[in-house]
């Protein structure tokens, strides 16, 4: 796993927490950020799928 995947991982993972935490309050605000913040790491992590992909295939 590279920087990328990590980072990308923890981020899906603090968002999943901030979006049920949203629902649980009734908070919608928090929700919506949190599920931003969800796919903001899923995102990154796929850049870093990415990124592996290409140092295998070009080294």
């Amino acid at each position: 796993m590279n920087k990328d995947q990590i980072k990308g991982h923890a981020e899906e993972a603090k968002g999943k927490i901030k979006e049920v935490t949203g629902k649980i309050l009734g908070d919608d605000d928090m929700e919506v950020d949190g599920n931003i913040q969800k796919n903001v790491g899923k995102v990154q992590a796929k850049v870093g799928d990415i990124k592996g992909n290409l140092k295998k295939a070009c080294c």
